[in-house]
């Protein structure tokens, strides 16, 4: 088995995770920055504060995926639940971003999770 080979099954296993958790990160930091211009936006402190650890829980299951480390399986559940956690939040704001974040939280947990079982 050569090195190309070991690095190609290994992005395999976890490329579409990755790709899900970077898209999962740059949909809420996008998200937080619009949140922040809203009028009401002392009702989203909550939600700016999951956002947060949802860009910081994305980027950290990416790069330990991405590293194929030991603990990417616990990061990705802790992941899961943050996005879930997350997108429950930006649902209670009807804006385009909010719920456009929400499905996309929706989407990366639930990859997460498949990857925890593959």
């Amino acid at each position: 088995m050569t090195t190309a080979t070991i690095y190609e099954t290994h992005m395999d296993r976890y490329q579409e995770c990755i790709d899900l958790c970077n898209i999962c990160m740059s949909e809420c930091q996008f998200c937080l920055d619009a949140c922040l211009h809203e009028p009401d936006v002392d009702a989203r402190v909550d939600c700016m504060s999951l956002l947060l650890d949802c860009i910081d829980i994305c980027t950290l299951a990416a790069k330990y995926m991405s590293g194929n480390s030991r603990y990417a399986a616990q990061v990705c559940e802790l992941c899961a639940e943050i996005c879930e956690a997350c997108a429950q939040e930006c649902d209670k704001f009807q804006d385009n971003h909010c719920q456009t974040c929400a499905e996309i939280c929706r989407q990366c947990a639930q990859e997460c999770r498949a990857m925890l079982t593959a």
